[in-house]
């Protein structure tokens, strides 16, 4: 099976849930292929190119809450998801881009047990 974005998102939420059952959570749909009527009306909506995939609203040790970009183990950053992640971070959250399942994992159990 190939190690895809969706697949290690997909079994991160599971784990977050599992481990964190009154934590918050949300996904943030920013990619895929939309129909030009559709990315249009989302765009008028706010959707912004490089948004992390996903928020998790709990503040700690200082921060507003946790920002992951979730990558496949061999991805990489778009410029934009760049830009994201150090606006963030200079905004009081805690924004960071996570290559897979594990990874993310780690990092939420450091960012929410400290």
């Amino acid at each position: 099976m190939k190690n895809t974005e969706h697949i290690e998102q997909k079994l991160f939420v599971q784990w977050f849930e599992n481990q964190y059952p009154k934590g918050l959570l949300f996904a943030i749909p920013n990619g895929g292929l939309r129909n030009i009527k559709v990315a249009m009306k989302l765009k008028a909506e706010g959707v912004k190119a490089g948004v992390p995939d996903i928020m998790i609203p709990m503040a700690r040790d200082g921060y507003c809450g946790l920002f992951i970009e979730m990558k496949a183990p061999k991805g990489t950053l778009q410029e934009s998801q760049k830009k994201w992640l150090a606006d963030l971070n200079a905004a009081g959250y805690k924004a960071i881009c996570c290559k897979g399942f594990e990874e993310a994992c780690k990092a939420t159990k450091e960012y929410l047990d400290c």
